[in-house]
């Protein structure tokens, strides 16, 4: 079977089924055509032979033939799976995850590209992974420069037992022994299921504000991956992740994560039963512009113990991190986004009481302190507020005229997006735009990732918050007038090429 043409043996499965743009999309479930003949390099970590061999021609292919590599082996029968599996693990064995940040976005863009991918027009859906696969390289050559750093082979004499593993990782986090968490995560990952695993997790992923949220956003999205490339790829990509979290040790004094614990404990059982409150939501969003991490965290107890509903704390603290992009557009603002997202994400995922409302606590301690980050690096003006700004005279005839002038004036463009979005204008056709000019005209894993989180916020927002999230989203996103990605074409030339088989 390994030396048979697999297009050649599915064709005469199915006729022409396979043949054309979707066939990549058909061939999802496909064991891959070939191991690569490597030699196996003893104290580097292994990954599974389904995806070790793609790994492998991810990580030799020079960076000005990878895209061409990829439409040979997708005209050859790589599935999506192992295109997006191949390439993070490529990224998790050869990328530092330490800051969790920087070149190392290129692992975390993986699941952005994902997201974005999943609603685009077929002749689109490639794009984001030839992007992806071209940031690799570019990380991978950057980390080369840094020193070469490569996850190494788990000690497997240190590998606690089924029994141990559980408390021996938790004492391990708990004082930041990177050693011994390594080999804990390696036992727990062979002993324990996936959703116990991820459970002990999430607390540690939101335990600290440094990297300015990365940790947090590392967690979620390593979780999302895991779900589409399976579990059985966790331990290494859970040894990396522990890694990183580990990083800086308990350096962060300004981050109120053992008050909010504590604090977690005053919450009323019954707090899932709240109701709904827009005034509330509007309050909270005026309180966060002036609280301290800590006020901002008691304030959420509050509500909760008057019976609030959650949902209209986390619209205030979306539409907070909303309005910090509007005054500032720059890396701290953007992360208020990207990494509340990733906390909204673990207050939705996990089964445990406890370290739901621990997210949302920290979640409304984060955006005072990228509030004051934000400050700290220069002009953040008081204005605007996102509660107050005011929607254009009238909407505008098509969404193609708000992404056309936003590059001139995103001020105008979110005024216009507002009236869209008051107007019952559809929020799809907004994003189907926004999401080709993020294929056409991004050139940073933030355009992803950011992208990926709004669209995500939006649809988890009550429908009052909407419409100003949806005009914030203006004031990151890439307008029609931007210049397009220097690696477009190839990508459209990659996604014709593989289209064009047979």
């Amino acid at each position: 079977m390994s030396h048979i043409d697999r297009r050649e043996f599915l064709k005469g499965l199915g006729g022409n089924l396979v043949v054309g743009g979707a066939a990549w999309q058909a061939l999802q479930n496909i064991v891959p055509a070939h191991a690569d003949d490597a030699k196996v390099t003893p104290d580097v970590v292994q990954f599974r032979p389904e995806m070790e061999d793609t790994v492998r021609w991810i990580e030799r292919t020079p960076r000005e033939q990878i895209l061409q590599q990829a439409v040979e082996r997708l005209k050859q029968g790589l599935t999506y799976r192992q295109l997006i599996g191949g390439l993070f693990l490529a990224g998790i064995r050869n990328i530092k995850p330490r800051p969790v940040g920087f070149k190392f976005h290129a692992v975390m863009v993986i699941n952005s590209a994902h997201q974005l991918a999943l609603d685009a027009p077929q002749a689109d859906r490639l794009i984001p992974f030839f992007w992806a696969l071209d940031s690799f390289k570019s990380a991978q050559a950057q980390d080369v420069k840094e020193g070469d750093w490569t996850l190494g082979a788990v000690k497997e004499s240190a590998v606690p037992s089924a029994s141990q593993a559980r408390q021996r990782f938790v004492e391990a986090m708990d004082r930041w022994d990177e050693e011994a968490a390594d080999v804990a995560i390696a036992g727990l990952c062979r002993s324990a299921g996936a959703t116990e695993v991820m459970e002990l997790l999430a607390p540690y992923g939101v335990r600290d504000w440094q990297n300015i949220g990365h940790k947090a956003i590392f967690t979620a999205h390593s979780c999302r991956t895991l779900e589409l490339i399976g579990w059985e790829h966790a331990e290494p990509v859970l040894r990396s992740l522990v890694y990183g979290l580990l990083n800086g040790g308990r350096s962060d004094s300004a981050t109120p994560y053992d008050t909010n614990r504590e604090l977690v404990s005053q919450i009323r059982k019954d707090w899932a039963a709240g109701k709904p409150d827009p005034a509330v939501t509007t309050s909270l969003v005026q309180m966060f512009r002036q609280a301290s991490s800590r006020d901002a965290a008691a304030a959420m107890v509050e509500q909760l113990n008057r019976g609030v509903a959650a949902i209209s704390l986390w619209d205030a603290i979306l539409l907070a991190a909303g309005e910090l992009l509007m005054r500032q557009q720059a890396i701290v603002p953007l992360h208020a986004t990207t990494a509340t997202n990733s906390l909204y994400y673990t207050f939705r995922q996990s089964g445990q009481n406890s370290t739901r409302l621990l997210a949302l606590l920290q979640a409304a301690s984060w955006i005072c302190l990228f509030r004051d980050g934000a400050r700290a690096r220069g002009a953040f003006p008081d204005r605007p507020n996102i509660d107050e700004f005011a929607a254009a005279g009238a909407a505008p005839e098509n969404i193609e005229s708000i992404f056309a002038g936003l590059k001139q004036n995103r001020a105008k463009a979110a005024a216009e997006t507002l009236a869209y979005a008051k107007a019952g204008g559809d929020p799809a056709m907004f994003f189907d735009a926004a999401r080709h000019l993020i294929f056409a005209k991004g050139t940073d894993a933030h355009d992803y990732k950011f992208a990926a989180s709004a669209f995500e916020d939006f649809a988890h927002a009550s429908p009052a918050a909407r419409p100003q999230l949806l005009a914030a989203s203006v004031y990151y996103l890439k307008g029609s007038q931007d210049a397009d990605s220097s690696l477009l074409q190839k990508s459209r030339e990659a996604t014709a090429a593989l289209s064009a088989r047979g």
